[in-house]
């Protein structure tokens, strides 16, 4: 075969690498991600409402889902109370009637308006009855770096005196990467999954399942899952 005829075998040959090439730097690799900023601003404003407003709705479903049978059982149960027969009022002496008449010439009791200060007092205590709980920091740290890759910020913990508890990154930027995920890693090498890391920058909120102890689990890890790295970790304490 002379080179004139090689020539589309070659051109052949040389398409298919490229294309191979091509999926292992963009398909597998996901290099175009280290390019590729993901910035998101997530607050906190509704982070436990939300969480509580799940919980009161699901309450409710329940109650409505209960049968009406209980109420129609409760209703055939439950017998019309028997005529009584009028009784004949006597007619009142003459002291009651005089005494009657004056019960009713007694003016009715005035209730006194509450003063400015009192007002101002049972306000301030209805607003306090309705302020939701605190958000407080139970746990905090600083990421550092791992495997040459660039992660700083801070690591937090909210609660708000529920058992409910969300991890907060604040000042967060990362290195970005394919199948970054969110670890709660412990000294053992076992981990607990928050799922995928929102955005490589800005402030970001993620639950933590209740049954989680964080006195094991107390370091937080981006992990890139593809290649098995670790991008940055902080240390919650």
């Amino acid at each position: 075969m002379d080179i004139a005829n090689k020539k589309p075998l070659l051109a052949g040959v040389a398409v298919v690498g490229i294309a191979v090439l091509a999926w292992l730097a963009f398909g597998f690799f996901g290099i175009q991600a280290a390019f590729i900023d993901n910035e998101v601003s997530e607050g906190t404003e509704n982070l436990f409402t939300a969480t509580s407003t799940e919980t009161e709705d699901e309450a409710a479903s329940e109650l409505a889902a209960e049968p009406a049978a209980d109420a129609a059982v409760a209703q055939t149960t439950t017998e019309a109370p028997a005529e009584e027969e009028p009784v004949a009022e006597e007619e009142p002496v003459a002291e009651e009637a005089v005494a009657e008449e004056a019960v009713a010439e007694e003016p009715a009791p005035t209730t006194e308006a509450p003063t400015e200060e009192e007002a101002a007092v049972e306000e301030e205590a209805a607003e306090e009855e309705a302020t939701p709980g605190e958000i407080v920091t139970i746990a905090s740290g600083n990421f550092s770096s791992l495997n040459g890759y660039s992660v700083t910020g801070d690591a937090l913990v909210l609660n708000n005196g529920t058992e409910q508890r969300f991890l907060r990154f604040e000042n967060f930027v990362s290195d970005n990467g394919p199948d970054l995920k969110v670890y709660l890693r412990a000294a053992s090498g076992e981990f607990v999954s928050l799922g995928d890391l929102s955005g490589n920058i800005g402030d970001q909120n993620y639950a933590i399942p209740v049954d989680v102890d964080l006195a094991v689990f107390n370091n937080v890890e981006i992990w890139c899952e593809r290649f098995s790295s670790g991008f940055g970790v902080a240390t919650l304490s």
